[in-house]
């Protein structure tokens, strides 16, 4: 595409015009690098950079770079804001200090809103006791070719500060979360709490001894949920591959390979529908423990999001729209069919699938022949229990159709051992003691294969080298999925799982 094909408002025409002066001047408006030695934030903490003639003349000089994101020019000097990564600070700049050119020409004709400069220069505080740094040097780094969209504040007849032109499209956000990050800072305080949350999680297993490992994110047969997959092909194997659905049959193959604890914060992949809680590709965090059960892995679970909680808030207590979920173990913990009675007022424990259906169909679930007995419960789960559980609940004891990777329960006929998690209305976590039987194994996923052919495409695939890997010994073993998207979504106060994913899937433009 030639440059005559693009169609350009007239603010792009302008700063592409601003450019070509630029360079016209000698002035590189793309420089390769300058030497950063402060932050906005850094200089607003440190008092022993401010200069006072009398008590403190002979200060640090910083260097600092950002964007320009306001000005007020008065004749031969001028303040701006500067934005970088940490926050913004006032600049104050003179054309004596920084040169006719550089100040008449480049600072005040050349630079637009947006545009990456770099400040050296001292601290001082104004009258008003603002920190700000007065530049002696001013360098260009970076020429912007398109306006970025800076919301107004103005205050109306009534003394209130309205603002106009404010980037809130949320689908445009999450296009161009390039955008959004630099003119809603707040964003970006979003994303800093998911990272720490994951290095909370990741520090506290690390001190358990948990090994973090990778497994293949391309797999000949997927596995671990009930999902259905993304396909690809290998050109050379001449093969069909699948985007990993979850990593648990890998991470299970390790510990039969001898590890006794082995993590992975994975990216997942299903092929299914977007929603405010769905996103195709996501992020969890896998955890297999040898000679652990799922009693065990309820302690582990509810100590470690206490703790996520503590580093992020300094406190259990979050607060997530308009309720306050409190972290702090231990946390309720109900059989599913319980939950089930209490919400419903049936009791579907041992209940046939012909038994089934007409309690659906009171309870005005949906359902087609397909349905199996796992699938009308979880429905009715879904709908009537998960949105009621605010405060973090583990949901134990699930029928054994519902979970062919479980381990049977020791004690209650036709259940397993497993529980979710749910929180703020939704499933965080997965987790089960389990089945580390070979044979019992096969006859589940010939069960599944069965639902498979009958319709069901999330239903499991046999996979034989996993059974093989079972049939060389696999300890007893307590295993757990925890959705780190979800739990971000809590963690942030955020509404959607978009708002804690930097590029969420979206349709074409």
């Amino acid at each position: 595409m030639s440059h005559e094909d693009i169609s350009l408002s007239e603010q792009e025409e302008i700063r592409r015009e601003k450019l070509s002066q630029l360079n016209e001047m000698g002035v590189n408006p793309f420089p390769y690098s300058f030497d950063v030695n402060h932050t906005s934030a850094s200089i607003k903490a440190d008092e022993t950079l401010v200069r006072d003639e009398e008590s403190n003349p002979d200060t640090e000089i910083v260097s600092i770079a950002g964007r320009v994101m306001t000005r007020r020019i008065m004749g031969k000097a001028a303040f701006f804001n500067l934005q970088d990564s940490e926050g913004t600070i006032q600049v104050y700049i003179r054309r004596d200090d920084v040169g006719v050119d550089n100040y008449n020409t480049v600072f005040k004709k050349l630079v637009d809103i947006g545009d990456i400069v770099g400040i050296k220069g001292f601290v001082f505080k104004t009258r008003t006791g603002e920190t700000t740094v007065h530049a002696e040097e001013f360098e260009f780094l970076t020429k912007t070719l398109r306006p970025i969209p800076i919301p107004k504040e103005v205050e109306n007849e009534e003394g209130e500060k309205v603002i106009y032109d404010a980037f809130a499209d949320k689908e445009l956000r999450y296009r161009q979360r390039y955008v959004d990050l630099i003119v809603n800072p707040e964003v970006r305080d979003t994303f800093r709490k998911r990272t720490h949350m994951v290095q909370s999680m990741r520090n506290f297993m690390n001190d358990k001894g948990y090994l973090e490992v990778e497994t293949p994110i391309l797999q000949p047969v997927y596995g671990g949920a009930s999902a259905r997959p993304f396909v690809t092909h290998h050109n050379t194997l001449d093969m069909d591959l699948y985007l990993r659905i979850a990593n648990e049959l890998y991470l299970k193959r390790l510990i039969v390979g001898g590890f006794d604890g082995v993590y992975e914060f994975s990216k997942d992949f299903r092929n299914e529908g977007l929603s405010r809680f769905h996103n195709p590709e996501f992020t969890q965090v896998e955890l297999y423990v040898a000679y652990k059960d799922y009693n065990w892995m309820m302690d582990f679970t509810e100590k470690m999001i206490e703790k996520v909680a503590m580093d992020l808030h300094g406190s259990t207590k979050v607060t997530v729209g308009e309720h306050e979920i409190d972290f702090k173990a231990p946390w309720p913990r109900i059989p599913m069919f319980d939950a089930i009675k209490e919400y419903t007022g049936h009791d579907l424990y041992g209940k046939s699938l012909d038994e089934l259906k007409p309690i659906a169909k009171e309870l005005l679930i949906q359902i087609d022949e397909t349905f199996g007995v796992a699938k009308i419960i979880d429905e009715i789960f879904g709908e009537y229990v998960e949105p009621k559980l605010i405060q973090p609940t583990f949901i134990t004891d699930y029928p054994v159709e519902m979970s062919p990777l479980t381990k049977k329960h020791r004690s209650k006929e036709g259940l397993v051992e497993r529980f979710e998690c749910i929180c703020n209305g939704k499933e965080i976590a997965n987790a089960y003691t389990e089945l580390n039987d070979p044979i019992d194994q096969r006859e589940r996923l010939e069960a599944q294969a069965a639902l498979r052919d009958g319709g069901d495409l999330e239903a499991m695939t046999i996979d034989e080298d996993f059974i093989r890997s079972l049939e060389y010994g696999m300890p007893p073993t307590a295993g757990i999925g925890i959705g780190i998207d979800r739990l971000a979504m809590i963690m942030t106060n955020s509404e959607s799982i978009r708002d804690v994913l930097f590029f969420p899937q979206m349709k074409p433009e």
